[in-house]
């Protein structure tokens, strides 16, 4: 079984309850095996999502934002 891993920018986290609220809500995406977050308190969070299926940019952020935070756009490299 291979898998997919992407990773996902998350504005508005601040703290443990919040990073709990965020991969409850990306684990029940069908697929989804782990999520990991580095939280960055009151910055853009980066959530690693790791599935045995493709996962749509809308489902993701659709469960970003049932967890109340928002799906901030990739960060430059510049």
């Amino acid at each position: 079984m291979s898998t997919q891993t992407v990773d996902v920018n998350v504005q508005g986290m601040t703290c443990g309850h919040c990073v709990r609220s965020v991969q409850e809500e990306i684990r029940e995406i069908p697929g989804v095996t782990d999520v990991e977050v580095e939280l960055v308190s009151g910055g853009t969070s980066t959530v690693k999502v790791t599935s045995t299926e493709p996962v749509s940019t809308e489902a993701l952020e659709e469960a970003v934002k049932e967890a109340g935070y928002s799906v901030a756009p990739p960060r430059s490299l510049l």
